[in-house]
This record gives structure tokens, sequence and C-alpha cells, in this order.
């Protein structure tokens, strides 16, 4: 069990937080502060491929259509007792969420590409029923409608034209010069739910009727006429039946709610959690993450990770700067990795890099890092990092580190990850250093990974020495003494803490004195790692170029290739054209051989009868050097000698093609070509030419053919069922053959017949990938939206 103050350490927390930024609902919002690790590969593998699904659809431009929902968790216990009635405004919560449900059951539930969101969807109705009424009766604030029964809305009536007599009642009064002279105002109003008029106090005597109100000034009395005072004790009657029938209707929408409230709260819960996951993957697509491997083998592959937090604060400065990714390998024959460095060179980060992204992927979500990085299932990761020293409890900065560390050994195991910052320091060097190399070595032989950070020069020699453990460094540019942030395995780094302190203003003579202190030997060992490391990038320079060589040679073989294709296509093209005028003079020959015997039948037949057989031989021979020279171009079939398995080539594709089926009747040949079937005529096959897999198309891609002429979209509103197929199967070949990957069917809403005929039609059929409802701005559930393979 991964300790909270370990996901505090590492900024956990404040990630949750950024993501629940993303949330539509304040009920999202706590679901997301309440993620935390697995511990059951299961269960990550399924988050993780629920939280692919949603990027899928985000990749092809399909948002789940969420919106802001209210939280109604609050409002269960409320429904749940017997005869309690929910307030109008609460019931007004429950049309978004019902609405949300419902319309996410519909777009998920009609996919194939996203088989584990669908599975979410399957649980998901919306309660048409209860929406209905709901719609009915309620408006967006709460507020009951006349629609919400005939009853209500005949008292409503009734009280609007009853009101309507009383104020035109009011304002004769207000007119009449009897009365005119005693009002303050001519306006009409009303007080304590009765209808006055505005009175001066001096004349209240005046105007018989009852005083309802007195202005604060003091010199307006609102006076209830007592002309109206039988209307407005019916008007107060009908209020209260209206109050009645508001009453019985909230209680009776409450009573249905009630009926199914288990099954609404287990709805809810599951809108609540794809909105979780929607907001995983909309920091997913901002930092451009990518879902890792979970391994069981103890295995850290971390390949150009960058850690999220980092990377929002440069995205929100827009300082123009990025994250240098960070790439690491840890495990197996290697346990124990200690990173050394420069101040502020990024050992820390990268310790911390590693943990935050371990965490998330144990949590199911993706990682900022290539989606061949790979994490252990880890029971705990166990963490040293910054300084607690506490005055309270008597604790010094050395004495804190000892005291966690002394923890993270009782917990260590094989199933643990360790990071330990800035490992030995506090205390006397070599002892603080000794101290290090134990404990290093014990974390070791249990079996944990380990990751550390340290300046201590005795502990890389140790590392250096001992089997199962790697030196690390973070990259440092000496010509600008500044980090560079990378991290370089298999070599100690150095702290290079005096030319720091020369570039931060420590004056010259200091550093210089420094210097000196150093001591001789120390100061070979720094010169020794600082020429071994100018070695090493020397050698890292000279492989980059020969493997930009390698590449322009490679782009240059490519070029070759395709003007050595386009050479061999102009000279088929030319034998080709030589083949067809050949045959045409030799056609035009014979026919000329003939007209001449026709003219001269009686005058040498014999010697010209010889002469012809001897054109037609000459032909002959013509034809066969020609067909020598061009089989490709000249073969021809017919489609007597076509059979089943055949393979032939299709010059609309440019490609051969497995022959299906053959009809010689209407003389069109059905082909396969990868999983494509199409249907073409005959006319447009010739022999095989040996272009298939391994010829430059690949099985399972799609023929690159002029798409021009190729239809997007289909209009069957108002054919029959018959009329309408027999129209979307050439269609859909069509569009097949012209490369497209997605197509329209307009069909219409109508009963839904038509749809769900060509739904099933393209069910199973060997060109559809998938096929969608269009969203709103495609046409909504009267379009089909259909994915080509």
């Amino acid at each position: 069990m991964i300790s909270l103050h370990t996901l505090s350490l590492l900024e956990f927390d404040k990630l949750l937080r950024i993501i629940a930024g993303f949330a539509n609902s304040g009920a999202t919002e706590a679901a997301v502060a309440k993620l935390a690790p697995f511990s059951d590969k299961l269960e990550i593998s399924r988050r993780q491929r629920e939280t692919g699904d949603i990027l899928r659809l985000s990749s092809q431009g399909v948002s789940l259509g969420l919106s802001q929902f209210s939280d109604i968790g609050g409002l269960f216990s409320k429904a749940r007792p017997e005869g309690s009635v929910l307030e109008g405004v609460e019931l007004a919560g429950f049309t978004p969420v019902l609405e949300l449900i419902s319309d996410i059951a519909e777009n998920l539930g009609l996919r194939e590409d996203i088989p584990s969101l669908r599975q979410l969807a399957e649980g998901l109705t919306g309660f048409p029923d209860i929406l209905k009424v709901l719609k009915k009766s309620i408006d967006s604030q709460g507020a009951i409608l006349d629609t919400a029964s005939s009853t209500l809305a005949g008292i409503r009536a009734e009280i609007r034209r009853l009101e309507s007599r009383i104020r035109k009642k009011l304002e004769d009064m207000t007119r009449s010069a009897d009365v005119s002279v005693f009002l303050q105002d001519d306006f009409v109003t009303t007080r304590s739910g009765r209808w006055v008029i505005p009175v001066r106090m001096d004349s209240k005597g005046q105007v018989a009727g009852v005083v309802h109100d007195v202005s604060k000034s003091g010199e307006t009395a609102f006076v209830e006429p007592i002309a109206i005072i039988g209307l407005s004790n019916e008007l107060e009657n009908l209020t209260a039946e209206e109050k009645a029938e508001e009453i019985r209707i909230l209680r009776s929408i409450s009573a249905r709610i009630r009926e199914q409230l288990v099954e609404i709260e287990e709805q809810f819960k599951l809108l609540v959690y794809i909105d979780m996951l929607n907001c995983i993957a909309r920091l997913a697509v901002l930092l451009r993450m990518e879902i890792p491997e979970i391994n069981e083998s103890a295995l850290i592959n971390l390949d150009n990770g960058r850690h999220p937090l980092l990377s929002l604060s440069f995205q929100k400065h827009g300082t123009g700067r990025h994250v240098v990714p960070l790439s690491v390998r840890l495990g197996r024959d290697d346990t124990v990795m200690v990173i050394t460095g420069s101040n502020a060179g990024g050992k820390t980060i990268s310790i911390k890099t590693i943990g935050l992204l371990a965490l998330m992927a144990l949590t199911g979500m993706p990682v900022p890092a290539d989606s061949s990085s790979s994490f252990p299932l880890i029971s705990d990761l166990l963490i040293d990092i910054g300084d607690e020293q506490s005055i309270e409890n008597d604790l010094s900065t050395f004495s804190a580190h000892i005291a966690h560390i002394s923890e993270i050994l009782k917990k260590a195991d094989r199933k643990a990850l360790v990071l330990l910052d800035e490992l030995g320091t506090g205390t006397d060097p070599v002892e603080g250093a000794a101290l290090a190399c134990a404990v290093l070595n014990e974390i070791k032989e249990r079996g944990a990974l380990l990751f550390a950070t340290t300046h201590l020069m005795d502990i890389k020699g140790f590392v250096h020495r001992t089997a199962g453990m790697l030196n690390a460094s973070m990259e440092f540019d000496q010509n600008t003494l500044s980090p560079l942030f990378r991290l370089r395995v298999g070599e100690p780094g150095q702290s290079h803490a005096i030319e720091i302190a020369r570039r931060y203003g420590l004056p010259d003579r200091v550093v210089d004195s420094a210097k000196a202190l150093l001591g001789g030997v120390r100061a070979e060992f720094d010169n020794l790692i600082r020429d071994l490391t100018e070695k090493r990038s020397y050698y890292e320079n000279a492989t980059g170029e020969i493997e930009r060589q390698k590449s322009e040679l490679e782009e240059k073989r490519k070029v070759l290739d395709e003007l050595t294709a386009t050479a061999k296509r102009e000279r088929d093209a030319v034998m080709a054209n030589a083949y067809r005028e050949s045959s045409e003079l030799a056609g035009t020959v014979k026919r000329e051989l003939y007209e001449l015997l026709e003219a001269a039948k009686k005058a040498e037949k014999e010697k010209i009868r010889v002469s012809l057989k001897i054109a037609d031989t000459r032909k002959q021979e013509i034809d066969k050097s020609l067909a020598a020279q061009m089989p490709e171009e000249a073969g021809s079939l017919s489609i007597e000698s076509i059979t089943k398995g055949d393979l032939v080539y299709v010059r609309s594709i440019d490609v051969d093609a497995q022959v299906v089926d053959v009809d010689r009747r209407h003389e069109r040949i059905r082909v396969k070509y990868g999983s494509i079937e199409v249907e073409i005529p005959f006319a447009g096959i010739q022999k095989k030419k040996g272009k298939g897999v391994g010829s430059g198309k690949q099985t399972g891609e799609r023929p690159q053919a002029v798409s021009e002429s190729a239809e997007i979209s289909i209009n069957i509103i108002g054919l029959r069922v018959d009329d309408a197929l027999s129209r979307i199967e050439p269609f859909l070949n069509h569009a097949a053959l012209a490369g497209l990957r997605e197509v329209a069917i307009i069909h219409g809403i109508g009963a839904g017949i038509l749809m769900r005929t060509v739904r099933d039609h393209l069910q199973g059929h060997p060109l559809v990938a998938g096929f969608r409802s269009g969203e709103q701005r495609e046409g909504g559930r009267g379009v089909t939206v259909v994915t080509l393979k």
C-alpha cells in the first residue's frame, strides 16, 4: 500500500487537482481526488483500455458529448424514504444527468472500435420514461410547467383570467374621478398576495377597503378596495388549489424516481466514472501521453519520459522552453542506480519523474513518455526526498534522513521501488559515504529497485566496483558551465561546485584557494572524468554523423528505386503502344489483301491465296515477337478461361487480385485483394503481372486509386429497402476502390426501418470496418457514417 505521504512528496495530489479541472461536475472532481494506484494488474489494464478507447475517439475527432451536469448524489438519500418529496429545483438537476446518460448510451452503443467503452455503455439507459415526465413538468430553474398536468393548466388559466379581471377593475378605479383624487399614484400592485392601489395616507378613509401595507415614508397606504375582495378571495382559493396540485406533481415524480432509485444511482456513478476517464484522456491529449506496459518482472524501462507538472508549467508561462526527456532502464541484473552531477542539474527531478510516472501507470493512466515504456507492478513506493528536519521532534537534517531510511529498510523487498535523494549528506562526508554504501548494498540484497542521488565521490567508486549497481550522471556543458539535464548511464558525474561558485559571483581568490585546498589526487580524478566525458561526446557526435550519412544514402537509394520504376513504366508504355500500332498495321495489311483477292478472283487466284497465307504467317510471327517482348501488356484473357482462384491483373487498382466469382452472363468478375472484395467488369482485367504482396503494395493497404469520381455520400431517402441496398453495394465498392476512408449513407429517421436495414446490411460487410450515427453537424441519427477497411 503506497502511503499518502509518498503521494504528496511526489505531488500526485497536485496532478489530480489539474485533472479535476477538466471535470463536468462536482461529483467527478470528488472521484478524481480519490484516484490512487491499483495493486491488481487486471484493474490497471481495464482502466488503460477504457482510457485508450476515449483517446481513439479523440484521434478521430469524435467527442463523447459530455457537458456540465449537477451532482445529484446527495439527493438519493433524501429521495429514498417512502413519501419523501423532492423540490422542483432538485428534480431539475436530474434532467441534464439523464439526458447525458441517454446520449452516451446511444453514441457508444453503435460503435465497434471501442469495446471497453461500449461495454460500459451497455449498462446505460437514461430512463426515457422518467426523463419525458421531467422535461414535460419541470423547467431548468425548477419551476413547474403548465404542461405538468391538465388540472394545473386549467387552474393557472383560471388564475390568469381572474387576475386580469381584478387588474382591469382596479385600473378602472384609478382612472375614476371619484377615487383618483385620493391616490398617491395610478399604478396597481400586490401586497401579501392581495391586489392593492396606492392611497394617500391622509385620504385612506376616503377609499373603502382593507389596508395591507404602508410605504416606508409613511405617506402611502396600500389598500385593497372592497369592490374586489370577493374576486381576491376567489383568487386566493385558486392559488391554494394550484399549490396543492404542484405538490401532488412533485410527489408523483419523486415516487417514480424512488421506484428506480437504485438503478438511477448506479447509472449516475457510471456517468461520473466516464467523465473521470474523459478528464484523464484530455490531459493525455494535452501532454501527448501514451499508455505504458505494466510488467511483473521488477523492471523499469522509461523511454523519453517527461515530468507532467514541469511540462504544464512551461506551457502555461509560454517561455518556449521544453522538458528534456528522460530515458532510463533498471531491473533484472542491475537493480541499483546512483545518479551524480552538478547542483541544479536535474538529479532530484529525474527520480521524482520516475516516481510520479510509476504512480500514474499504476493508476491506469497514460504517461508522458513513449508507448514502449514499461513499469513494474509494485506493492510499495518508498522515498526519502527533501529536508524534513523537525524542531518539535528534535530531528536534524541528518537524523531525519536516517529515520526515514530506517523505515524504508524495514519495508523494502522485491515488490518495492525506492527513491533516495542526497544519500549520505548532512554529516561527515567519510562516515556519510560509508553509511550510504551500506544502505545501497542492503537494499540491493533485498531485491528492491533503487534510484539514489548523491555528491559523494566515495559512493561513486563503491557503485563502480559492486555488481548489480550502476553509476549515472546528469550531463554538464564544460564551456558554458551550465547543466544539460540529460541522464547519462554508465559513468559518474562531477559536482562542478567550484566552477558554479565562480559563475555565481564568488571572488576568484576564494575559488582559486578552494582549488588549491582540493588536493592533487581529487583534481586528477575530476580531470580524468572530464576527459572521458569529452571523448564520449566526440564518439557520440561521430556516430551521429555516420547515422546521418547512412540516412542520406538510404534516401538516395529510395529516389533511385523510384526513378528505375518510373523508367520501367515508361518503357512498358512505349512497348505497349508499339504493339498496338503493329497489330493495327498487320490487320490493315490483311484486310487490303482480302480486298485484293476479291477484286482479282479470276486472275491468278492460287497465287494470291499463297500470298495471303504468307502474309498471315508473317503477322503471326510479328505477334509472337511482340508478345515475347511485352507479355505483360499484350496478354489477353477470355472470360471462358477464367476460373475461381485465378490471379488476374486489375487495371483500376494496379495490382494482382484473386478471382472469387465469375458472372459470365453479365461479363463481370468479383476479385479479392487483401481483405477487400470488389466486383468489376471483365474488360478491366488482364493476365497477372506479379503486382501484389512484395511488389510495393502490401496486403491490407488500401490501393491508391484515383478518387475524383468517388462519391463520399449517398442519399437513399424515400427508396424501398431492396432499391436502397442495390444502390449501396456499388457505392461501397466504388468508395473502397477510390481509397476513401469514410463515407456517409443518408437514410433519414422516419420509423427507423430503413436505418435498421442499412445497418444490418453493414454488419459484417467485407468492406466495412465500422459505422456510427452521424454527429449533429453531420445530420444526427438520420445519417450513418461508415468507416471502410
